[in-house]
C-alpha cells in the first residue's frame, strides 16, 4: 500500500491507495478539489463535510451529463471502479469528519 498527501478544499489529507495508483488518486483529488471550490463559490460558506458532499454531487452530475451525450456507450469499467472507490472513500471521510466535528 502507498500513501498520498492530497490537498482538497484547502485541507490536507493523507490517503492510502494501491501501489501504482498514486497519480490516479492525485488526479481524482484535483477534480474533487475543483468541484469543492466550485460548490463553495456557488453556495457560500459550507462545512467541510457539506463542501465534499456538494463536490461529489457535482462530479456525479458531470458523469451523468457525459453519459446522456452518448447514451449507447457502455461505461468504462476501470472508470466505474475508480468512481466507486472514490465515492466510498469520500463517504468514509465525511463520516470521520462528522464524528470529529464539535457538537453545536
Amino acid at each position: 500500500m502507498a500513501e498520498v498527501d492530497l490537498d482538497i478544499a484547502g485541507r490536507s489529507y493523507r490517503v492510502a491507495c494501491r501501489t501504482g495508483e498514486e497519480e490516479t488518486l492525485r488526479h481524482a483529488a484535483q477534480l474533487v478539489d475543483g468541484k469543492s471550490r466550485e460548490a463553495l463559490a456557488g453556495l457560500g460558506v459550507l462545512s467541510e463535510s457539506r463542501q465534499l458532499l456538494f463536490a461529489s454531487l457535482l462530479l456525479a452530475d458531470q458523469i451523468i451529463d457525459n453519459r446522456a451525450e452518448d447514451p449507447g456507450a457502455a461505461p468504462d469499467p476501470a472508470l466505474t471502479g475508480r468512481v466507486v472507490r472514490l465515492a466510498e472513500r469520500l463517504e468514509q471521510l465525511a463520516d470521520s469528519l462528522e464524528k470529529d466535528a464539535p457538537k453545536e
